[in-house]
């Protein structure tokens, strides 16, 4: 059964990665400039470079398609713990109002310091990711004491609480770019909605040591998810330290989000459908369950932000509305599917 179980994981894993790879060939050839894939190949491999290929593929495709893919990545995994953590199906960073919070905290950053460095400097991109932990933090602390019940988090308060502070954080959000001059407002609206459209090199950079570093530590206890799934007093006779391992996982979910929401905007949703579909394909298994919601949230904002910039070309909409178009209606069905 064990042996089984893995085989079933690995062929699900190669299914998406090779779905994945299908929509990072279609997001790389399409577009207002199309390119075929001998371009691509030739471009890569520096065969008779062409000036204008270089300047699609290496300053405008490719960044587009690794942030999103690292978002995913991020948004995903970081489902993934908060649902295990809380014992939630419905829990996400964007319905708990993490995103928010992180969000909030990124549009003061805009406003406020990035105006006064040198916007595309190591300094504001470096800082731009302990901003967005800051307020992702600041979010998580505030759910956890409304949702905080005679010593234990009550998961039922949590998705009500959730939706709350990010709905008082989006207003923040709203209330400080309102502040901004006008062609700074336009950048922050978008950036909220959730939009990579300008991501470039130092964007990657500056997210990828939080997701070196925090994605391991959370592989390396997803053992503890499983157990978290007993009652608490079933993981205490082991030997547990319940509250604080939950607070180290928490710590390292909101990290993730906190990095994805700084380069992205606030793109919700992806971390309530990855691990639901996850769970589905292989089971339960958070140390299968966790990797595999990884690459399923790199597939879908991939997808996503490819459909964003070709379904009204030349125009562009956010990435962030059309995961939102999958999402709600998913997220409606699970509400009534957990009523029942």
């Amino acid at each position: 059964m064990h042996r089984d179980s893995w085989q079933r994981y690995l062929l699900m894993m190669t299914v998406l990665v090779c779905l994945m790879m299908v929509a990072i060939y279609l997001s790389l050839t399409n577009g207002t400039f199309d390119l075929s894939m001998a371009d691509i190949i030739r471009t890569l491999l520096r065969i008779h470079p062409v000036k204008e290929y270089d300047l699609v593929i290496f300053d405008f495709r490719l960044p587009r398609i690794a942030i999103a893919g690292l978002v995913g990545l991020g948004l995903g995994v970081a489902g993934a713990v908060i649902q295990g953590v809380t014992r939630n199906p419905l829990a996400d960073s964007g319905v708990l109002g993490i995103n928010a919070g992180a969000g909030a905290a990124m549009v003061i950053f805009m406003l406020v310091v990035q105006g006064q460095l040198n916007g595309t400097g190591w300094l504001a991109i470096m800082m731009a990711p302990i901003f967005g932990l800051a307020g992702g933090l600041g979010a998580a602390i505030l759910i956890y004491l409304f949702s905080w019940k005679n010593g234990t988090l009550d998961t039922e308060r949590l998705l009500l609480t959730g939706i709350a502070i990010g709905s008082g954080f989006s207003a923040l959000a709203l209330y400080v770019s309102l502040k901004m001059k006008a062609s700074d407002f336009e950048m922050a609206a978008v950036w909220v909605s959730g939009s990579i459209y300008n991501a470039n090199w130092s964007y990657i950079l500056s997210m990828l040591p939080w997701l070196l570093v925090l994605i391991p530590i959370i592989y390396k206890k997803t053992y503890l998810l499983d157990l978290f799934q007993l009652e608490d007093e079933s993981a205490k006779s082991l030997g547990i330290s319940i509250e604080k391992e939950k607070s180290i996982l928490l710590l390292c979910a909101i990290g993730l989000v906190a990095s994805c929401v700084s380069v992205s905007g606030s793109i919700g949703f992806v971390g309530l459908i990855a691990p639901q579909m996850a769970k589905r394909l292989v089971g339960i298994k958070h140390r299968q369950v966790v990797p595999l919601c990884g690459v399923m949230g790199m597939f879908l904002v991939i997808v996503s932000d490819f459909i964003a910039k070709t379904v009204v070309a030349p125009a562009e909409l956010p990435v962030g509305i059309i995961i939102s178009i999958i999402g709600v209606p998913y997220f409606l069905y699970l509400l009534v599917k957990v009523k029942a």
